[in-house]
């Protein structure tokens, strides 16, 4: 058994179903590079580690959440900081809470308030951390739009803070939003000082039919921190899930996305944008299933990696017996910034239907070196000349966001973590 996995059980404290789930986690231990779905994320390290499990909430200065205005669910080392927390202006239609908090409980995580789809990731091998979850996790944010507009976007803060040795966490999120319901939703992945803590969290999304949810979600943990999540979205007919994911931080973070497309015509558009700099390694697997007729996915991804930092993506897009008239699209183009750097890249199409529409890509290069000498015969020095070819590179997904401010606070964060490139290119 792995030093984390021993030590992540130690702090166990569940009933039966829960018990089990650990003990096969425990038993079939972290997937190594044989496992394909592992086989370019190295669990090497991580499972050398040893975390200590429910530690108290570390504290973080209010001024960094002052350009984060309400209504907004603040947690802290995986604890909710009621104090940072700020649910003025929340509208009448919303739920938005702390699942501890409001008397779930850590026994109710696993029940039927999670929808089945996630349920048979337990039954994989490799499947460690959503049975460490479903184990472990204790709180969450609970999200319910009523069947209403909701024009104030709410916000959902995650922040990683220095403590007394390293911490580890598991967080399960649902959120919900019935028939022809809208909203906006922004999660923020912080740091409040530097820490080498895990952080695991599950997140199950349902939209019922003709509901919209606009999705932002901004990763930029600090350097050493460790970040594993899963989101389940599933989509009834005429639904619409638009979301950017921008992957700019932690030591390692793996994300998988899977959007089950349910409903006839339900539609997904999922961008995103990995920035590997330094030695980060980042990870991003996406599942998009087609199960119903003219249904539609797009999905735009841009990765960038320098210094020895590691990119991977996996963009799986999978066409049902009878979803015909289905139009899945997927572009995954990335930048090596050094010569340590890397970046693997695995686009997969599936058609088990007719009358389909589908087209996937990938590329893998580095700056043109035409247009730098365009710039630079402008006038425009190579550092310079550099930083612009880089920001249009990665700009190119920002614009598909359909509000202003989501594409304010994503081009702000973005351009933050592109200085902190220049560096390392």
């Amino acid at each position: 058994m792995s030093a984390m996995l021993e030590s992540l059980a130690a702090g166990f404290a569940g009933d039966a179903a829960r018990a089990a789930l650990l003990a096969a986690a425990l038993r079939d231990g972290l997937p190594g590079k044989r496992v394909e779905r592992w086989k370019y994320t190295s669990l090497q390290a991580l499972g050398q580690r040893v975390f200590t499990p429910r530690a108290p909430a570390g504290t973080i200065d209010a001024a960094m959440l002052a350009g984060i205005p309400a209504p907004r669910l603040v947690f802290v080392n995986g604890r909710i900081d009621a104090t940072a927390s700020d649910l003025q202006g929340l509208p009448a239609q919303v739920s938005l809470r702390s699942r501890a908090v409001e008397g779930d409980g850590a026994q109710a995580m696993i029940g039927p308030s999670i929808a089945p789809s996630i349920a048979p990731q337990h039954a994989r091998a490799d499947a460690v951390f959503d049975r460490l979850n479903a184990a472990l996790a204790d709180d969450g944010v609970h999200l319910h739009v009523h069947a209403a507009a909701s024009e104030v976007p709410i916000h959902l803060v995650f922040v990683g803070a220095p403590a007394a040795g390293d911490i580890a966490w598991h967080l399960r999120h649902h959120i919900t939003l019935d028939a022809g319901a809208k909203a906006t939703l922004i999660e923020h992945h912080l740091a409040a000082g530097a820490h080498t803590h895990l952080g695991n969290a599950i997140t199950q999304i349902d939209l019922a039919a003709g509901a919209e949810l606009a999705h932002l979600r901004i990763q930029h943990e600090t350097d050493g921190a460790s970040l594993l999540a899963r989101t389940e979205a599933t989509l009834a007919s005429d639904a619409r899930y638009r979301r950017l994911d921008l992957e700019l931080g932690a030591a390692l973070s793996r994300h998988e996305l899977n959007i089950h497309l349910a409903g006839d015509r339900a539609s997904a558009q999922a961008h995103g944008v990995l920035l590997a700099s330094g030695t980060r390694h980042l990870d991003t697997r996406i599942g998009i299933e087609h199960r119903a007729r003219d249904s539609a996915c797009d999905l735009v991804w841009r990765g960038m990696a320098a210094g020895r930092g590691r990119a991977v993506f996996h963009g799986g897009i999978v066409i049902q017996p009878g979803a015909d008239g289905s139009d899945a699209r997927l572009s995954s183009k990335n930048l090596l910034l050094s010569a340590g750097a890397e970046i693997d890249t695995q686009p997969v199409l599936e058609i088990h239907a007719d009358e389909v529409k589908a087209a996937h890509g990938a590329t893998v290069g580095q700056l043109d070196e035409r247009a730098l000498f365009y710039l630079r015969s402008r006038g425009i020095d190579l550092v310079q000349a550099r930083r612009l070819l880089t920001a249009a590179f990665a700009r190119q997904v920002l614009a598909t966001m359909p509000d202003d401010d989501l594409r304010q606070r994503a081009s702000t964060a973005l351009d933050a973590a592109l200085e902190r490139l220049e560096g390392e290119a």
